[in-house]
């Protein structure tokens, strides 16, 4: 499979996206104003404690920053099949030399790359200084901290991509993706600190691809998790990877039977 067709698209959608300056301060601020206020009712929760069941308020406040830091670049396009769909697109790009799945990737990783660049770390930035983050438990665990929010990213991706299949059965996929967002930001730690959850309710989302999203970086990044339990999340993390996408790609073979374009 040729790279190039695909870093154009990936340049392109960075290049879409660098121009709109004012939609990229709004996802500073917005990133910004969501930490500060989960940041102040954690606070207010805590009561001027600083541990809660073994929990620091500086560990929820890393949590906090670290996942909706990631959350501003976890770039996924959710209407990517949907509007090729509605427009008929999907006809004339499915004709192309090129996978069609490659193509949604590169557009999403394209526009990942710009905001990683222009909203995670401005907000990052902000966020250690007025704030204050935790430091990594080492510069292994950073490394490997990386290695597993790309895997996140992975992840989140093929949920989207299995969600996206919808699409060839419904007109209109914005409630399933609502629901499926819904279940992203409550299970994933990202608004909620798994570390809060009832004992069976955190068993349960274990068995779930959520937590491999946000929670199992930044559990790493702090050292919660450490040897066989780092090496658990990773193997968590792949699977759920390949067992989505293996499961879209079922489903899309199934969903191309339905489409039917009109027009000319």
């Amino acid at each position: 499979m040729k790279i190039s067709p695909y870093m154009a698209f990936a340049k392109k959608s960075f290049l879409q996206k660098s121009a709109y300056r004012l939609e990229h301060w709004m996802g500073i601020l917005n990133t910004l104003i969501r930490l500060v206020i989960y940041v102040e009712i954690y606070r207010a929760l805590y009561g001027g404690r600083e541990t809660v069941d073994g929990i620091t308020m500086s560990m929820v406040t890393t949590n906090f920053i670290l996942s909706l830091g990631l959350e501003s670049f976890f770039v996924v396009n959710d209407y990517y099949l949907s509007s090729r769909l509605y427009d008929g697109s999907i006809a004339t790009e499915m004709l192309l030399p090129v996978s069609f799945h490659g193509r949604m990737l590169a557009d999403n990783l394209g526009t990942a790359a710009f905001k990683l660049i222009f909203h995670f770390v401005p907000a990052m930035i902000v966020a250690c200084l007025f704030i204050g983050i935790q430091a990594p438990a080492g510069p292994v665990m950073f490394g490997l901290f990386i290695l597993s929010a790309l895997l996140g990213y992975g992840v989140l991706w093929s949920i989207s991509f299995l969600f996206q299949m919808f699409s060839f059965w419904l007109m209109n996929v914005w409630a399933v993706m609502t629901i499926k967002n819904v279940f992203i930001n409550v299970l994933s730690g990202s608004m909620i600190p798994l570390w809060f959850m009832p004992g069976f309710m955190r068993t349960l989302i274990g068995f779930t691809p959520f937590e491999s999203i946000y929670f199992t970086p930044v559990q790493i990044y702090l050292g919660k998790i450490t040897g066989s339990e780092i090496i658990l999340g990773f193997a968590k993390q792949i699977i759920w990877i390949v067992a989505l996408l293996l499961l879209g790609f079922m489903v899309w073979q199934k969903g191309q039977k339905k489409i039917v374009v009109q027009g000319g």
